[in-house]
């Protein structure tokens, strides 16, 4: 490569003091595939989001978007949250919309098995639903960054939003939504012979996670009893955090008045 635009300041130091990249041919563009987050350009009408996944308007919504599948089961984590919301143990009458992994649609057995644990835990218990990602068609499979719509507006109308890190945590802070992540442990991991696991009480130290909880973003639950403790938290503080959401945004982000594309656009046409 000869010029590279990335998202952040915090990458630009990547690259440069990690990679050795010149500085002066790093430009910072933030990110233009979040520029419809910020506009508002995909959310469709909460009405008819909740009719479209048979929710009650009446519910505080609590979503969990499936991750890290590739490390550790997330059966953990969905069940124990729908133990929650079924019984109605929270601060508030909930519900719980699961939005599957794209891994979960791959042809590995382990995944495929706990995919259908978790349409059949949505079964069994009251007000909890799944969502799938949309298939791309072909042979390319699932991947989360098609459906816009479903993704935005499930974290712009989420009263909670909760995951294991990653990059969606980023997405739902663009969202204004509540944050808790996730990291109840399986015991073995996927058991599994060669199979590798790892614990999700050892991830928070990764950059984009430990940079979430050192900027106080969200909360982290790594038992079900600190996980009913934030949910509760943030069902009776609803703008807690707000601040310091914002300023994880910044970090992250750099632009959130849904200009990165035309940044980034105009970066690379005084390249040429």
């Amino acid at each position: 490569m000869d010029y590279v635009t990335c998202w952040s300041d915090l990458q630009k130091q990547e690259l440069t003091l990690g990679d050795d990249f010149p500085p002066g041919r790093v430009n910072i563009g933030g990110i233009p595939s979040y520029d419809g987050y910020f506009r508002k350009t995909w959310q469709v009408p909460r009405d008819e989001y909740f009719r479209l996944h048979n929710l009650d308007l009446q519910r505080k919504l609590i979503s969990y978007a499936a991750s890290f599948v590739s490390f550790s089961p997330n059966y953990q984590n969905v069940e124990a949250l729908a133990r929650l919301v079924a019984s109605d143990s929270l601060a508030a009458p909930a519900q719980l919309l699961i939005r599957l992994h794209p891994n979960h649609f791959q042809n590995v057995h382990l995944y495929a098995e706990e995919r259908e644990k978790i349409h059949k835990l949505a079964q069994d218990l009251p007000h909890v639903h799944v969502v799938e990602p949309v298939p791309l068609g072909g042979s390319l499979g699932y991947y989360s960054g098609e459906d816009m719509p479903e993704k935005s507006s499930m974290m712009a109308y989420s009263d909670v939003f909760t995951t294991v890190y990653s990059t969606m945590v980023v997405e739902a802070a663009c969202h204004g939504a509540p944050i808790v992540s996730v990291c109840l442990d399986a015991p073995g991991g996927w058991n599994t012979f060669r199979k590798f696991s790892l614990p999700l009480s050892q991830i928070g130290n990764w950059p984009t996670h430990d940079r979430f909880r050192r900027a106080g973003a969200g909360r982290v639950a790594l038992n079900e009893a600190e996980l009913r403790e934030a949910l509760d938290f943030y069902l009776q503080n609803p703008g807690a955090d707000r601040d310091t959401r914002q300023k994880f945004i910044e970090q992250e982000v750099t632009f959130s008045d849904g200009s990165a594309g035309k940044r980034t656009g105009e970066y690379l046409l005084r390249l040429i």
